[in-house]
């Protein structure tokens, strides 16, 4: 099973789960955005640190075939099912 297939039942519940919070506040659009260049950031950087020394290592055959440098794209999966889940639950500003 490829990890793509293993993710898209998590990656579209999260994003059901953001759209039905879409109007929780009003900056979710925007705190999800900030959010998410954040953690991206991190998790390339240092998901690329730790193949390059060796300490991870990822079946070609069961991924897309697209790289971020070193990693495939399918490892940023777990970071935008994060941001969407976080970013839905997140409490809004008190009325």
């Amino acid at each position: 099973m490829t990890y793509l297939l293993i993710s898209l039942p998590f990656l579209l519940g999260a994003a059901v789960l953001w759209v039905g919070s879409r109007h929780a506040y009003a900056s979710q659009f925007k705190v999800t955005a900030i959010v998410a260049a954040v953690l991206l950031t991190l998790t390339i950087v240092f998901d690329n640190l730790m193949v390059a020394a060796g300490l991870v290592e990822y079946d070609g055959a069961n991924n897309l075939g697209i790289y971020l440098g070193l990693i495939p794209v399918e490892d940023l999966f777990y970071t935008v099912f994060v941001c969407l889940v976080v970013t839905a639950l997140w409490p809004g500003k008190a009325s």
